[in-house]
């Protein structure tokens, strides 16, 4: 039987037992290049989930009007306006951070996660659901990014968000930006994740065994 998702469900689902990062593995392409500080791992997730949602919503409105044939190219030429709309605003109002990010903010369009949210979700479901699905898709994307680039920032230059955190006696670790220090950064993350997923089922597991084992002694 298919799982019922409630609205909160389907908002909260993102931030942890769906989480983009460490559970379905996608936009991995941004999020090991452009985490090399807080900011611009901020900056990259509060774009992508922009354009998540605005997709989401353009394409949920009009997902019948889709034919099937042509769903994933009529997709693209969504997700390709408001890359265009969020490409241009970043140069116009923050040179800074969209020099940062480089190409990567025109590659949100084949971010796994924003089409992969279309196909799976948007395009199959109402308007508010679908918005909720990638706000919460959005936001623990954010989450990711801001913990990966804050780790990231704190052991290469002692500072998060451009604020000093460590002493200045702490010898930064200069491998924490490079390519190396964000496949180490990320693959430690994920090991905890899965270990705490992976804790809270054995945990569950042994409620549920726990219960039997009462209820068979009582009716004994």
């Amino acid at each position: 039987m298919k799982k019922q998702w409630t609205l909160t469900q389907d908002f909260l689902k993102g931030f942890w037992e769906q989480n983009p990062i460490f559970v379905q593995v996608l936009g991995m392409c941004p999020t090991l290049a452009v985490t090399v500080s807080a900011i611009n791992g901020i900056a990259m997730a509060l774009a992508t989930t922009f354009v998540l949602v605005c997709a989401s919503l353009l394409i949920s409105m009009i997902r019948k009007l889709i034919p099937t044939q042509v769903r994933i190219a009529s997709f693209i030429v969504v997700i390709a306006t408001f890359v265009t709309i969020v490409d241009l605003v970043m140069q116009a109002r923050f040179p800074g951070l969209s020099k940062a990010l480089g190409p990567f903010v025109p590659l949100i369009v084949v971010n796994c996660l924003v089409l992969g949210r279309q196909e799976a979700f948007a395009s199959k479901n109402n308007p508010l659901r679908s918005v909720l699905d990638a706000l919460g898709m959005g936001i623990g994307f954010l989450m990711a990014l801001f913990v990966l680039g804050s780790i990231r920032e704190l052991l290469a230059s002692r500072t998060i968000l451009g604020y000093q955190v460590l002493p200045d006696a702490f010898t930064p670790w200069l491998v924490m930006i490079l390519p190396a220090g964000a496949f180490l950064t990320l693959g430690l993350l994920m090991g905890t994740a899965n270990w705490n997923a992976m804790r809270q089922k054995r945990n569950a597991e042994q409620a549920v065994l726990d219960r039997y084992r009462k209820t068979t002694a009582s009716s004994v």
